[in-house]
């Protein structure tokens, strides 16, 4: 009597993070998706990229979004423009660049406009001038609470969160307290951290 063959069942491959990850479905929905990222970025629309692209859209990862975020520093031009370009490119290629960038600037560039001639107008009064200097600390607390919140990101570098640390402390204390010009401490903490980085993984 030979005994029955026993049937495996057919396993399904996992899919992909990035085939199930949600993407703009054309090129308007980047343009509207960035001209409403420009639109609310009072005081620094980073933070508001972060949250809507990678907490509410998910486009990116907080991963991600570190690292194109440090590529967008690092190059010439605004920082914020610079990572539209690469999101854009990601999914649209050179279109979806173009209508990342147009859809940060085109209409923020007109109410900056409008801004800046109520600016010209009102600089002197001083309800005016308390407001600036409100919104300023704002924007500070801002940008930290969204550094923050990628922090735990940082486990996942392979530095590992102790070095990943200590780099950003010292190249706040190169900036903030010691005031060394931001190309300076690019140049010299990127190069180290970018060479121990290799260090670690290369074969």
């Amino acid at each position: 009597m030979t005994s029955p063959v026993p049937v495996i069942a057919p396993t399904l491959a996992q899919p992909s993070p990035l085939a199930t990850r949600p993407a703009p479905r054309n090129l308007a929905e980047v343009f509207w998706s960035f001209t409403w990222l420009a639109l609310q970025g009072f005081g620094g629309v980073v933070v508001v990229v972060q949250r809507e692209l990678v907490e509410k859209k998910r486009w990116l990862t907080r991963e991600e979004f570190i690292e194109e975020w440090a590529v967008a520093q690092v190059m010439p031009g605004p920082n914020v423009v610079n990572l539209s370009i690469m999101i854009g490119d990601r999914y649209f290629g050179l279109r979806g660049a173009l209508a990342a960038v147009a859809g940060i600037l085109a209409l923020p560039l007109v109410l900056v406009l409008l801004a800046a001639l109520a600016y010209a107008h009102w600089a002197t009064h001083p309800a005016v001038a308390g407001a600036l200097r409100g919104m300023g600390v704002v924007a500070a607390g801002m940008i930290g609470g969204m550094g923050l919140k990628l922090m735990p990101a940082l486990r996942q570098h392979p530095l590992g969160p102790v070095w990943s640390g200590l780099m950003a402390l010292a190249a706040f204390v190169a900036v903030a307290w010691w005031r060394i010009p931001l190309p300076w401490v690019l140049l010299v903490l990127g190069l180290l951290a970018c060479g121990l980085t290799w260090r670690k993984v290369a074969p």
